[in-house]
């Protein structure tokens, strides 16, 4: 539960309101929760609420499918129209939300391994205040909150997965020194680094591919951002699904209503073959993660989860019974481990086969990526032509990019030469071209991967930029703790520059669709980058002030991403190798699968990540699957498919809000689980009937169209 990839919503964020806040404030913040409830009440009792402004509003009937020649997709804000996006109102709720989810995210991630995304719940809380305090048309204002307040989740993830790593091989060097100044630029300049990066790809991912790829979280929050716009009678569906997948999540989160995974080890059959034969079935029940794979499809839900099932029912048995001698974990071998610890020896060939799809990606784009630099150059010698475009397709300038970029580069190469590698100029040239490089051909991989499965991989891709990055700088003579100290700072401002082009094209996709203005996403994304960089930073350094991140207290601070980091680098600093052989062979398979015509990045992507993630999807592919396909009338299998998609949103969104809510339960000590009844086999049981149950309300519920 503690990957990157999918935002599994168990998540943390306690709102408190200061003492010193005086009694008129506090009594205006009560107004707008309680005018949000009634909001939220009155259309799912399909109220007279709504004012008469408020229309049957929806998207085109060909937003989620590829374009016909000559058909143009016409978005809700049309772009003919100017519309109110930047505004005092979005810049401070877009920031507010910045930093109290950067603040929240930081200290789940770091605390209890669990990483989840904010935007959705960004876009809910967006909704329901501006509802609540009756502004009018602020369809674009949200989308701006939303696109700003996302900071935090893509700054979050790319801060703690690598730098906390300084402080654990700290505790074991002690001329090792960390301070705020390395994890805020190193944050900063890597948020900054990855938007500029992926302006240049915007009009492909989310226009030209239009249609292609499913972007299962851009898809949730602008269902979201719609139930806005929508009479009571459209939104329901979608309240009424958020409310059925929050209170199904909340259950298991909060109250241990059931187990939150179903496995064969509920019974002794299933755990003597766990042990024996090392083969194991297990699936997380959660309504998000069915709501996800009903979003991405069958196609690349049935990918993604071959490549979990050659993992774990091929590859962790195999090794198993070929080489019950090697040794996979801290003196281990492979016929004492579990499934789950040889599995965590043999994701490395997931890594290989991401980093392969990833080169392969590059080469598939590099029409693309030579396209984008030929606009540049034609931009510098014409001058800027940006303002003929269209309003909804006008990016912040091609030479405002270029020029940003060298800025950006330059400004990392100073912060390089005068801190992270003590004054060497060898040694930052190197270290400035590795960042520069594996930063922007990972670009594409990384906005790909959110594409298809809505989830980033970026631990992996910045793991395979550790290694590579630790090696290429013993070689030019780097090593020790000042080797640790630079590669680790490398490595999170790749992550961070990879983790906010990931989650840059999610708010870019729900721009295209609702019609929002490129430009002003861009531009106030920094923004946000500079709010949240600077809280995430605060977090860390509170956080190893209060408890420390040492090798042996991960039950206090588990930070597993960032363990994983120190554990990979320290050996590599002192001249210990790497898992070169798996990462070979994940390579060898993505170039196979490339050639047989399956996608590599999702096959590799279900490698990498834990087969109770990837079983959802599969579940949720086949219910999209029927649903589309119970019918000989395609009009009314478009319109169950266009329910179906509401209900998953509102499951996505549900779960992730209730999440928030669970997980500040549990930081304030609120925790109701009985751990002996989910430690039986009863919980998994009841698990299993409840996540049918579910199944079926989400068949039966998108077949009513």
């Amino acid at each position: 539960m503690g990957t990157s990839v999918y935002f599994i919503l168990n998540h943390t964020d306690r709102l408190v309101l200061s003492n010193k806040v005086n009694a008129k404030s506090q009594q205006r913040v009560f107004d707008v929760i309680i005018k949000m409830s009634t909001y939220l009440l009155n259309i799912l009792t399909n109220n007279e609420f709504m004012t008469k402004e408020k229309t049957e509003v929806s998207l085109p009937e060909n937003a989620f499918r590829p374009l016909k020649e000559g058909e143009e997709y016409e978005p809700l804000m049309k772009s003919d129209k100017q519309y109110r996006e930047v505004t005092p109102w979005s810049l401070v709720w877009g920031l507010l939300m910045a930093v109290i989810f950067s603040a929240a995210t930081a200290y789940l991630g770091l605390k209890v391994g669990q990483v989840f995304e904010a935007a959705i719940p960004i876009t809910i809380i967006a909704v329901g205040v501006s509802g609540a305090t009756h502004r009018k048309d602020p369809l674009g204002e949200n989308v701006i909150i939303q696109s700003i307040g996302a900071c935090s989740g893509m700054i979050v993830a790319g801060a703690i997965f690598t730098l906390p790593a300084l402080y654990i091989l700290q505790h074991k060097y002690p001329e090792l020194i960390v301070n705020f100044l390395q994890v805020f630029l190193s944050s900063v300049l890597g948020g900054i680094l990855g938007i500029l990066f992926l302006i240049p790809f915007r009009k492909y991912f989310v226009k030209d591919m239009h249609g292609k790829y499913p972007f299962p979280e851009a898809t949730a929050s602008t269902q979201v951002l719609i139930s806005g716009e929508r009479s009571g009678s459209q939104a329901k569906p979608l309240l009424v699904a958020g409310l059925v997948g929050g209170l199904f999540d909340f259950a298991v989160a909060a109250f241990g209503a059931w187990n939150e995974n179903f496995t064969s080890r509920c019974c002794e059959i299933g755990s003597n073959i766990a042990d024996k034969a090392k083969l194991v079935f297990s699936i997380n029940t959660s309504a998000a993660l069915l709501g996800m794979g009903y979003i991405v499809g069958l196609k690349y839900a049935a990918i993604i989860c071959f490549g979990s099932i050659a993992v774990w029912w091929v590859i962790v048995p195999g090794i198993a019974l070929v080489f019950p001698d090697m040794n996979v974990a801290d003196g281990i071998t492979a016929a004492n481990a579990s499934p789950e610890q040889i599995f965590s020896y043999a994701k490395s060939i997931g890594i290989g086969g991401i980093a392969m799809a990833g080169i392969i990606g590059v080469i598939k784009s590099w029409g693309v990526i030579k396209s984008a630099f030929s606009l540049v150059g034609q931009i510098f010698k014409n001058g800027n032509t940006n303002e003929e475009v269209e309003r909804t397709q006008r990016d912040i300038s091609m030479k405002i990019i270029a020029i940003g970029s060298l800025l950006t580069i330059i400004i990392t190469a100073l912060f390089f030469y005068f801190d992270v590698m003590g004054g060497n100029l060898l040694f930052t040239i190197v270290g400035i071209l590795i960042v520069a490089i594996i930063a922007f051909l990972f670009t594409t991989v990384a906005a790909n991967a959110i594409a298809i499965v809505g989830s980033n991989p970026v631990s992996g891709m910045t793991l395979m930029t550790l290694i590579l990055s630790s090696i290429i700088m013993v070689l030019v003579g780097l090593k020790g703790t000042g080797g640790m100290v630079a590669a680790l700072i490398m490595g999170g401002v790749v992550c961070t520059a990879l983790s906010s082009a990931g989650a840059f094209i999610t708010d870019l996709k729900i721009g295209y669709w609702l019609g929002a203005t490129p430009k002003k996403q861009e531009t106030f994304k920094f923004l946000g980058i500079l709010v949240s960089a600077a809280t995430v930073g605060g977090v860390i350094m509170i956080l190893n002030k209060a408890y420390g991140f040492t090798p042996d207290n991960a039950d206090v601070m588990a930070a597993p991403q960032a363990r994983a980091m120190a554990a990979v680098i320290e050996p590599l600093m002192s001249g210990q190798g790497a898992p070169w052989l798996l990462y070979g062979i994940g390579a060898i398979i993505s170039i196979v699968l490339t050639l047989c015509g399956v996608s590599a990045l999702a096959f590799a992507l279900g490698m990498f990540i834990p087969l109770q993630l990837n079983l959802p999807l599969i579940v949720g592919g086949l219910v999209n699957w029927y649903v589309n396909s119970r019918s000989t009338d395609v009009a009314l299998n478009q319109r169950r498919n266009e329910k179906g998609t509401l209900l998953a949103s509102g499951f996505i969104a549900g779960g992730a809000l209730m999440g928030v809510i669970s997980a500040g339960m549990q930081f304030g000590g609120l925790n109701f689980a009985n751990a002996a009844y989910l430690d039986a086999p009863i919980s998994q049981i009841a698990s299993l009937i409840a996540y049918i149950a579910l199944i079926l309300y989400l068949t039966k519920a998108s077949m009513k169209a």
